[in-house]
């Protein structure tokens, strides 16, 4: 392929006449508009795994016929002494002999710019900086997308039977959300819901009289129940007929809770976790850089994650 024709083939770099476009006719930088806030990422605490694997041990479940928590797990036998000199039991806090392991997960992508185009149309809006910028916000949008959805670590699947339930009539009510805090009642942080299903919650709450209250994190409204905030995300599925879930979350290590993981200090790193990597150039004047981020999240104990199911958001009231 001729020198000429890689510059004009938009599956290997920005076209020259686009970028001349931009350097000349706008003094604005490219919008796209994929691009969302992308809360969840903001609300997880982050964990650096060294090594490339987390284990999340856990307290062994009893074995059958010993004594357990209301938990399942080994009983630690203790006595509360009111006098006297009785004989104290003896105990020991058994661990699980295989804990869960999550290993990192890759995003990654190789970027193409031809040197030409960023060398001669830079002169307004540095091409190359915008092109690493949209690269790098089209790999959080999937990393949020896999956080929620991934076969093995996503939020939806990591939810124990235990911890889900559905809805009592089909749209989210004040009553839903009431069963779903009861689930995850040890610090609750957020729930997280699409955008449809918070404003069909939003219309259950105000018919029944109890508008949800707001509060303001990062600069934005933000509506609650019983204190805990509404978190949207569209990367939370709702399918033809208007179906989707919540899920409520308590978050961090010494909450025992859901946390992201990562990898910091990589070569090349703009962001914790996130690298932005020369490749070198080739004969076509093709500039290539890598573009990696590697991510995963673990839920650290059962109850710190709960889900309901079976939320639809096309019900609409008439109101007088």
């Amino acid at each position: 392929m001729s020198e000429a024709s890689a510059a004009h083939d938009p599956r290997l770099s920005l076209s020259a006449a686009a970028a001349r476009n931009l350097a000349t006719a706008t003094v604005t930088v490219p919008q796209f508009e994929e691009i969302t806030p992308r809360w969840l990422h903001k609300l997880l605490p982050w964990v650096d795994v060294d090594g490339g694997v987390f284990r999340v041990n856990r307290v062994a479940k009893a074995a059958e016929g010993k004594p357990a928590n209301e938990h399942g797990e080994s009983k630690i036998e203790l006595m509360t002494v009111n006098g006297g000199e009785p004989k104290l039991p003896s105990t020991f806090v058994d661990y699980e002999v295989d804990p869960r392991e999550y290993h990192l997960s890759t995003i990654q992508a190789v970027l193409r710019t031809h040197t030409r185009v960023t060398d001669l149309y830079s002169n307004k809006i540095d091409q190359l900086r915008e092109q690493v910028r949209l690269t790098v916000e089209a790999v959080k949008e999937r990393e949020e997308w896999e956080l929620i959805n991934h076969s093995h670590f996503g939020l939806l699947k990591e939810v124990s039977a235990k911890q889900r339930i559905n809805t009592r009539k089909g749209t989210v009510s004040p009553d839903d959300l009431d069963e779903l805090l009861s689930l995850v009642w040890k610090k609750p942080a957020f729930f997280l819901a699409h955008p449809k299903a918070i404003a069909a919650f939003g219309r259950e709450a105000t018919r029944r009289g109890v508008p949800p209250p707001t509060v303001s994190l990062f600069g934005s409204p933000f509506i609650t129940w019983r204190g805990i905030p509404l978190i949207s995300s569209n990367k939370l599925p709702l399918d033809d007929k208007g179906v989707t879930s919540i899920l409520l979350l308590r978050v961090g290590e010494a909450q025992q809770g859901v946390v992201g993981l990562q990898k910091a200090g990589v070569t090349g790193e703009v962001e914790p976790g996130l690298s932005v990597r020369y490749m070198g150039t080739n004969e076509h004047s093709i500039a290539s850089h890598l573009v990696t981020r590697y991510f995963s999240a673990a839920v650290l104990t059962e109850d710190a994650i709960a889900r309901l199911d079976n939320v639809s958001v096309n019900r609409y009231h008439e109101y007088q």
